[in-house]
C-alpha cells in the first residue's frame, strides 16, 4: 500500500527529484551563506586599512561576489533539473 502512494507521488523517474531536492537544498545554503560573506567582505573593507589586512577583505570580497554568481548560476540549473522533473513526457 505504501509502496503504490510512493510511485504515485514520485510519478516514475525518482532519480531525478531526488537530485533535485538535493540541488536546492545547496541551493539554499548557497542563499544564505554568499550574503553572509559579502557583508562580512565589506565590514573587513571598512575596518582593516594597512597592507596585510587589506589583502584579506578584498581576496574575501572576490570569493563572495564568485559565490554570489555561483549561487545565480545553481539556482538556474536547481529550477530546470525541477523543471525537467515536473514535465517529463511520458
Amino acid at each position: 500500500m505504501l509502496e503504490k502512494l510512493l510511485k504515485i507521488l514520485t510519478m516514475g523517474n525518482d532519480s531525478t527529484l531526488e537530485k533535485g531536492i538535493k540541488k536546492l537544498l545547496i541551493f539554499l545554503g548557497l542563499l544564505i551563506a554568499s550574503p553572509l560573506v559579502l557583508s562580512i567582505a565589506f565590514k573587513a573593507l571598512r575596518i582593516f586599512k594597512e597592507a596585510p589586512k587589506i589583502f584579506f577583505a578584498y581576496s574575501l570580497l572576490t570569493i563572495g561576489v564568485s559565490l554570489t554568481l555561483f549561487t545565480v548560476y545553481f539556482g538556474f540549473k536547481t529550477f530546470k533539473t525541477l523543471l525537467d522533473y515536473l514535465f517529463e513526457k511520458k
